[in-house]
C-alpha cells in the first residue's frame, strides 16, 4: 500500500455523501466554537468507519462516522471510539479532543462524532524513510511509550471500568473473530482460518491481566510531531476495549511480519542497516516499561493476531462485496487475506 493510496483527502466519494447544511446546524448547537462557512473533504486512508475532514475558517475538525448501508451487528460503534477518547483526554494520554457524539440519524444518516484535527505527520511506511538513521531508535521508542502508557492507564480513574468484560479476553476475541469469519457468507471460506478457528481456543495461555487495549495499534494510527520523535495522538479506537496487554503488544508486533504492501511492514527491510530495532528488543523494551520478565508465550499471542488480522481483512472482503467498503483501496487490501491467512496456520505452528 502506496502512502500515495492514503494520504490526504479527496472529494466525498460516491455513495458517502450526506446534507451538509444540517451538519453544520447541529455543529453550531453543539461544538464550541463552531464558525462557518463548512467544507467537507474525505479521507482517503480508512477501511472502516468513513472519515472527513471538516474544513472552516478558523479550524479544521474531523468526522468519523458509521458507514451508509447494510451493517454487521455490533461493528462500527463510534460512539465507543468517542467514549474511550475523551476518557483518555482526561488521564493525559495523547489522543484529540472530541467535540460531541450524535446518535441522531436524522442529521446526516448515520452516527457520527467530530473531534480536533491534530496537525502532524501520519507515517505510513514502518521503516520511517523520511527519518534519519540516527534518529529512527527514537521513534520506536517513542512508540514503545505510548503503548505502555496505554497499559498503565487507570480504567476506573478515566470512567471506563464498564468499558468491556474483564477476563478471559482470548477466549471471548477468538469467539467474536470466529463468529464474524462464519458469519460473513459474502465473503466465502478460507482453509487456513477454518483450522485456526478449531485451534485457537485449545491453546490459551494460562494467566490473565485485563487493562485498556487500543486493538489496531500500528504506526499509521499515530499522528507524530512534525519534526520530532514525539507522539501526538493516536488515532482509531473502534476495536479499543477492556482486554489483555500482551494481545495489543503483539499485534503491534505484526509490523515485524507483514510486508509493507500490506499493512506498514518490515518484511524485507535490513532493520541493521536502518538502525531499526528487532522484534527482540522491541518486546525487551516494553517488558523493561512494564516491569514483565519476558513473553513466554508470544508464539501464541502471534499467531491469535495473526488470524485476528485475516478476520478483519475477511470483513472487508465481506464490506466490498457488499459495496459498503469505506476505502476505495480496500479490493487491493482484500487481495492479502490469502497470505495473511496462511501465515497465521504457519504461526501458530511454532506454538510448543
Amino acid at each position: 500500500m502506496s502512502d500515495d493510496d492514503n494520504l490526504g483527502t479527496s472529494a466525498v466519494r460516491a455513495g458517502y455523501s450526506f446534507d451538509e447544511a444540517a451538519l453544520a446546524r447541529w455543529m453550531a448547537a453543539n461544538v464550541a466554537g463552531y464558525v462557518g462557512p463548512l467544507t467537507v473533504e474525505q479521507f482517503k486512508g480508512g477501511q472502516s468507519n468513513p472519515t472527513y475532514k471538516l474544513v472552516t475558517p478558523s479550524k479544521a475538525y474531523v468526522l468519523r462516522r458509521k458507514p451508509p448501508g447494510q451493517l454487521l451487528a455490533g461493528a462500527h460503534a463510534v460512539e465507543r471510539e468517542a467514549r474511550v477518547v475523551a476518557a483518555l483526554e482526561k488521564a493525559a494520554f495523547p489522543v484529540p479532543h472530541v467535540y460531541g457524539l450524535c446518535t441522531d440519524d436524522s442529521v446526516i444518516g448515520t452516527w457520527f462524532y467530530i473531534m480536533d484535527m491534530v496537525e502532524g505527520r501520519i507515517v505510513w511506511d514502518a521503516t520511517f524513510p523520511d527519518v534519519t538513521r540516527e534518529a529512527r531508535p527514537a521513534y520506536f521508542d517513542a512508540m514503545n511509550d505510548t503503548l505502555a502508557r496505554l497499559h498503565k492507564v487507570d480504567i476506573a480513574a478515566v470512567g471506563l471500568s464498564d468499558f468491556g468484560k474483564p477476563g478471559n479476553y482470548f477466549a471471548r476475541q477468538i469467539g467474536r473473530w470466529s463468529k464474524q469469519y462464519l458469519a460473513d457468507a459474502a465473503a466465502g471460506r478460507d482453509p487456513h482460518l477454518d483450522k485456526l478457528v478449531e485451534w485457537l481456543p485449545t491453546r490459551i495461555p494460562a494467566g490473565d491481566e485485563t487493562t485498556l487495549v487500543h486493538g489496531d495499534f500500528r504506526v499509521d494510527n499515530m499522528i507524530f510531531h512534525p519534526t520530532e520523535p514525539r507522539v501526538l495522538a493516536v488515532l482509531d479506537w473502534e476495536l479499543s476495549t477492556l482486554g489483555h496487554p500482551l494481545a495489543d503488544l503483539s499485534y503491534q508486533l505484526m509490523m515485524y511480519y507483514m510486508r509493507p504492501e500490506v499493512i506498514a511492514g518490515l518484511v524485507g527491510a535490513d532493520l541493521a542497516a536502518l538502525n531499526i530495532p528487532s522484534e527482540a528488543e522491541y518486546v525487551a523494551a516494553y517488558c523493561r516499561r512494564t516491569g514483565r520478565d519476558g513473553i513466554p508465550d508470544l508464539d501464541f499471542y502471534m499467531a491469535y493476531n495473526l488470524f485476528r488480522l485475516a478476520a478483519i481483512f475477511h470483513g472487508i472482503k465481506g464490506r466490498v462485496m457488499r459495496g459498503t467498503a469505506a476505502s476505495p483501496n480496500a479490493k487491493k487490501r482484500v487481495e492479502a487475506l490469502p497470505w495473511i491467512a496462511e501465515l497465521a496456520w504457519k504461526q501458530a505452528q511454532k506454538v510448543g
